[in-house]
Parts: structure tokens; C-alpha cells; sequence
């Protein structure tokens, strides 16, 4: 990793600082539990309101729509386009 300092101190790195959200996402054919991770700067509707036509999700589990385990894995894909829904988990009352 490489440091760089400006003429007033101010450091800056390759690492973008992001927070852990563990979040429920609903497709057309399966419900994924993982976590997406959001810029610290910005809100979870930013990060599937940006750019990039996929979000990342880790140490997701994906189920059926009978609630049945499928699959695990530490890192997957999911297409925007995909998601009826997102709700972090802190939301849940």
C-alpha cells in the first residue's frame, strides 16, 4: 500500500473505507443473505444506485423460495437488475 501526503498533511491510500451491512435480497427466483458493503460516505440505496451493474455480496447464503439452503459461498455477484428488494437487517422490527 502506498501513502501519499499533500502539501498540508493530508494522507491519502488505495483503501476506500467501507461498513459491513448484512442485508436480505430478494430476485425474481432466490433470497440471498449477505453482506454488502457501503462506502462509509454513502447509504446502502447509493451503493445499488451506482454505476456498476453488479453489487457484491460476502459470505452470502442463497435460498429457494421454500426457504431451502442452496448454496454458500464467501463472495458472489448479483445483478441489479435482479433485486425486487434489498432490507438490511438492522431494519427488521
Amino acid at each position: 500500500m502506498v501513502t501519499r501526503y499533500d502539501e498540508k498533511g493530508k494522507y491519502f491510500t488505495n483503501i476506500i473505507a467501507k461498513n459491513k451491512l448484512f442485508t436480505y435480497v430478494q430476485t425474481p427466483e432466490y433470497q440471498i443473505q449477505g453482506s454488502v458493503h457501503v462506502r462509509a460516505d454513502q447509504r446502502l440505496k447509493d451503493e445499488v444506485n451506482g454505476e456498476d451493474q453488479f453489487i457484491a455480496v460476502t459470505d452470502a447464503q442463497v435460498y429457494d423460495h421454500s426457504g431451502n439452503l442452496l448454496y454458500k459461498c464467501k463472495f458472489m455477484l448479483v445483478n441489479r437488475n435482479q433485486v425486487i428488494w434489498l432490507i438490511p437487517k438492522n431494519e427488521i422490527i
